[in-house]
């Protein structure tokens, strides 16, 4: 009866990598065609989410510098050094909970794009747990420069409008390729809440915070792409 419990959790074991681990390796080489954030969104549909969706994939080469530059500045600036975990902002965070404040997000865009690709809306330690696996795979198996494109062609800019190529057409009409530095400030201001937050109708919040991401990309500046 041991041997055969054994045999069980080694199987199951077996089974959980192949599960996370091939799907990870995958993205080397193919761009998904559907993710986990954009199923849940079509079975649990929000009030505002459209019954077509819009969504374009286009390859890194294809979206201009100054959006890159302004999501890393937005929502990741140390992007190009961490392995996938930002322990300072992780720390700080906790330390602020521990204060009384109210526990704010610390997940890098290698987080972000586990999270989207293969999880679900959660605040559970469980989903805490698979997301941190899968971002650590996903630093061990693919490069910064295709977690980037991955991210920006997944994420939601506005309801049902996914990925930076369907974002630049339906609010810049033009494509990702050309969007000026503002434009792509402002894109990547809407992207804690692209349900509360418009892009072509920014609020006075939007649009101070996209000044301050377009203060962040000049200061990071477009070399820092060529370490990704």
């Amino acid at each position: 009866m041991l041997r055969k419990l054994k045999r069980l959790l080694l199987f199951s074991l077996l089974a959980f990598l192949l599960l996370t681990i091939i799907p990870v390796a995958l993205l080397r080489f193919v761009n998904p065609p559907v993710w986990g954030w954009q199923l849940h969104r079509q079975l649990f549909p929000p009030a505002s989410y459209p019954a077509q969706i819009s969504h374009r994939w286009v390859p890194l080469t294809n979206i201009s510098q100054q959006m890159q530059l302004a999501v890393i500045a937005a929502e990741d600036q140390k992007f190009p050094q961490h392995a996938g975990f930002d322990l300072d902002a992780i720390q700080q965070a906790m330390e602020a909970h521990q204060d009384g404040k109210r526990l704010r997000g610390a997940s890098t865009l290698s987080q972000q794009t586990a999270k989207n690709l293969f999880l679900w809306p959660s605040r559970s330690f469980i989903r805490k747990g698979v997301e941190a696996w899968l971002t650590g795979w996903m630093e061990l198996l693919l490069d910064k420069s295709r977690i980037l494109e991955l991210y920006l062609n997944i994420v939601e800019f506005g309801p049902g409008i996914y990925g930076v190529e369907a974002a630049a057409r339906a609010n810049f009409h033009h494509s990702a390729n050309s969007l000026a530095s503002y434009q792509a400030a402002r894109m990547a201001a809407v992207l804690p809440n692209p349900y509360r937050f418009s892009v072509n109708r920014p609020s006075a919040y939007t649009l101070k915070r996209s000044r301050w991401i377009q203060q962040q990309m000049k200061q990071l500046g477009t070399g820092l792409l060529k370490t990704l």
